[in-house]
């Protein structure tokens, strides 16, 4: 009965917007895209027109394929629970709930894997026009001009050059890039440069030989760990998702028809199973927002 119902739903949409000469497809990416405008936080629009801009955000096509395959997943594997379609059409609203904060995820992560390439190039360019130019604003100045940073880095260090003329130091230039871009390469080079511009230096060949030889191997460690880590996530979501059906191992040893009556008649059971559910699910999300959050380039 219930299973009528849903479906003479979505029979009804599917007719009235062929009547008004829109196509189911078209009506379901408008109202994705209408909804993640609108309730998106403001640094997550920030962040996905940047992705839009690299080419690396999904098309409402693909969310909508996204949308669909959660849905799917959701209800099959809710209704192996409950045997209870009222109780998975819940489930897959709450999943598909979900979607806008794990798109927000990935693309805070691609983000982060973006900012942390720049700052690299930033690095690297830096420390070659330093050993050509021998003044750590001049070799800014290169890098700007030179048009090989993207936004936000340009911006930042066109800052960092109007902070150096204004004050007549570098320090505060430093201080301001270091708040920003708090990575381990980034110190490094803004330390060794601060300390040549106030207090001079001989000889900085070799030494900068060496920090861009460190920079080389500290690149090549992040797309190791990078990699190492989608291969991991592959395997996390996969054994995430095999917990779930290991409700397939209770009904095989007590048998499906005195699973349903279980269900059906012990509350207590019901209860257990829906903590089962949430603390899988939990579980699978809180190992989502580590892998996006922890991209080991700091």
């Amino acid at each position: 009965m219930e299973f009528l119902i849903v479906l003479l739903i979505v029979i009804f949409v599917a007719l009235y917007r062929k009547s008004n000469g829109e196509s189911l497809y078209n009506f379901v990416t408008t109202s994705i895209g209408n909804i993640y405008d609108k309730y998106a936080p403001y640094s997550f629009k920030n962040i996905r027109e940047r992705c839009k801009e690299m080419g690396l955000e999904y098309t409402k096509k693909q969310y909508t394929i996204q949308v669909i395959t959660f849905a799917s997943v959701a209800f099959i594997i809710s209704y192996l629970y409950f045997y209870n379609i009222i109780i998975a059409v819940i489930y897959v609203a709450v999943v598909v709930s979900i979607i806008p904060y794990l798109a927000y995820l990935r693309n805070k992560r691609l983000y982060s894997e973006f900012i942390f390439e720049q700052v690299q190039v930033y690095v690297t360019n830096t420390i070659m026009e330093f050993q050509t130019t021998q003044s750590f604003v001049k070799a800014l100045e290169g890098v700007y001009d030179s048009g090989v940073l993207e936004e936000p880095l340009k911006t930042d260090v066109k800052v960092m050059i109007d902070l150096a003329y204004h004050n007549g130091d570098v320090g505060e230039s430093i201080e301001y890039m270091n708040s920003k871009y708090d990575f381990y390469m980034t110190r490094n080079m803004h330390q060794l440069f601060l300390q040549v511009t106030r207090e001079g230096a001989h000889d900085t060949v070799q030494v900068l030989d060496n920090m861009l030889l460190d920079v080389d191997q500290l690149v090549e460690g992040v797309y190791q760990d990078r990699m190492n880590r989608q291969a991991f996530h592959k395997s996390f979501v996969t054994y995430g998702v095999t917990l779930y059906l290991m409700v397939m191992a209770v009904q095989w040893l007590i048998g499906k028809e005195t699973y349903i009556s279980l269900v059906n008649s012990n509350i207590i059971m019901n209860i257990g199973l829906h903590i089962v559910i949430l603390f899988n699910s939990y579980f699978l999300l809180s190992g989502e927002k580590y892998y996006n959050e922890n991209v080991g380039a700091e």
